[in-house]
């Protein structure tokens, strides 16, 4: 039997079907295409950090349970104390382990569309069924269409990106509160956005015992510690846990994100200055004839272009030496759609510079 013949005959259809998420090469780019942090830790606390590092006791493994981090992003994170936390190799390890908990014959897992593209990705990696629900033109939540899914579908957990990726807006939170009520399942919301926005559900959680929020260090600084963090009702908690991998987080991440944490008053900083530079970059794209600037309560910003210039603006970019990402194709509703990542100001400007000359 050929290898062709083996993989139809073990792996399932569904991941044959898919494709693996794929990240472009960006050496010698300015990348602004992957809501990262621009600014690099100033050169004091790096210093610090290498000194905590010489700690670390590798021949063992570490604390299960991230007993100290886990302390550190209670306070820096405002958990409330009647929560539980558990903590995850980045956010897409926490989405893994929610979709796990539940995965069962006849389970559904429900977003609103476009959205972050690893609910559906992970849920049909995991066998079950994704409903993607369409957001409104604006790209606000449906109000009536979810609802309607919800009741329809009886989701066993709804994904809700907050602020949203790839459209970077805050859903109304009144819609997600009637979504919370009217759900039998879980409903997690996604903060993975939150230092760029003045909106959380954190304070919400004894208000639902059938709310999650999930957050991550990636967008404050601390991309390449790949550290989420999940908050919700402990009898929850309890049972996610039980499909967590033993030792999920390693000695140095740990020493490393307890030191960041003390530190983090520096991010706060970086965050305020990505804001400000978020709404010098929305003015400039709307200086430019052509262009559909959409609000953003995150690190980037959506943009569309004339019909049919997504592709060669893109490759135009690129070409100048300025990596953004393209949503055109990815699905109907991001037709001519780009993203730039908020970056450093003369990043910022050059990103302009070029798109206004293509």
């Amino acid at each position: 039997m050929s290898t062709k013949e083996t993989i139809e005959r073990l792996v399932r259809p569904g991941i044959r079907a898919l494709s693996a998420y794929h990240v472009p090469p960006a050496a010698g780019l300015v990348k602004l295409d992957a809501m990262e942090n621009p600014w690099p830790w100033p050169e004091s606390l790096r210093e610090g950090w290498l000194q905590v590092m010489q700690t670390a006791v590798l021949n063992r493994y570490p604390d299960p349970t991230a007993g100290a981090l886990q302390a550190a992003l209670r306070e820096a994170m405002a958990v409330p104390d009647a929560a539980q936390i558990m903590l995850g190799n980045g956010s897409d390890e926490l989405i893994q382990m929610i979709i796990q908990t539940v995965a069962g014959p006849g389970c559904v897992i429900m977003a609103p569309e476009p959205t972050f593209v690893m609910y559906r990705q992970i849920a049909t990696v995991c066998g079950l069924e994704f409903a993607g629900v369409p957001l409104a033109d604006d790209f606000s939540i449906d109000r009536a269409r979810m609802l309607d899914a919800m009741k329809d579908l009886q989701p066993a957990v709804t994904f809700l990106a907050y602020p949203n990726n790839p459209t970077g807006n805050l859903f109304d939170a009144g819609v997600i509160r009637a979504l919370l009520e009217a759900a039998d399942g879980l409903v997690v919301v996604d903060e993975a956005y939150a230092p760029f926005a003045d909106a959380t559900f954190m304070s919400a959680l004894g208000e639902y015992d059938n709310l999650l929020v999930m957050r991550t260090v990636s967008k404050m600084g601390l991309a390449g510690l790949r550290l989420g963090m999940l908050a919700g009702h402990p009898a929850w908690l309890a049972e996610i846990d039980k499909t967590r991998l033993p030792y999920n987080i390693g000695s140095l991440n740990q020493l490393t994100g307890v030191f960041a944490l003390q530190h983090k008053p520096v991010f706060d900083e970086q965050a305020a200055q990505i804001r400000a530079a978020r709404s010098e970059l929305a003015a400039g794209l709307r200086s430019i004839d052509g262009i559909t600037v959409y609000p953003s309560d995150a690190n980037f910003i959506l943009f569309r272009v004339g019909p049919g210039r997504a592709d060669s603006l893109f490759a135009g970019l690129r070409e100048a030496g300025i990596l953004i990402k393209n949503l055109h194709g990815s699905a109907p509703a991001l037709a001519d759609c780009l993203r730039v990542t908020v970056g450093q100001p003369e990043e910022n400007r050059a990103f302009l510079e070029a798109l206004a000359r293509l």
